[in-house]
């Protein structure tokens, strides 16, 4: 059995002006950018603030080997806007695909790893995200595609 950080199936860069930042970008030739598919609701949703979740903006584009994400986090209190008031625009966190999220994050659980928000989907896609900052320097998430 592999470990829950093995295949990187994206990087997520928080920013201050997310149409800013794709403008940018689409002038160095990275595009098509699309809105995140917040497909299905999820069944099971943590996260710390439910509301700030809902204002969040994405952007995103698949590159050859990785998925780049811009997320603009809104006003309100969340994980991502704490980062980018105290740190700056830059990656919040790495995402690693896995086959099973909830094996995923038992093993990540077994390795000692805290987690931060979290969400499941009826047919078993969904996301986790780990307390991994202090010791990689940045958040770990791991998640299913539907």
């Amino acid at each position: 059995m592999t470990h829950p950080f093995n295949v990187l199936h994206h990087i997520c860069i928080v920013v201050h002006d997310l149409d800013k930042t794709v403008a940018y970008y689409e002038k160095l030739g990275v595009g098509p950018w699309f809105d995140y598919p917040k497909s299905s609701p999820y069944v099971q949703f943590e996260v710390p603030n439910q509301a700030a979740s809902d204002e969040m903006r994405y952007k995103c584009v698949d590159l050859e080997n990785v998925q780049l994400q811009i997320c603009q986090p809104s006003a309100l209190d969340s994980p991502q806007r704490r980062f980018l008031d105290q740190h700056g625009e830059g990656v919040y966190h790495l995402g690693f695909e896995v086959p099973d999220c909830d094996a995923g994050e038992a093993q990540a659980r077994a390795m000692g790893l805290d987690v931060i928000a979290r969400g499941r989907r009826a047919d078993g896609s969904g996301f986790s995200y780990f307390d991994t900052r202090s010791g990689a320097g940045t958040v770990l998430e791991i998640r299913k595609s539907s």
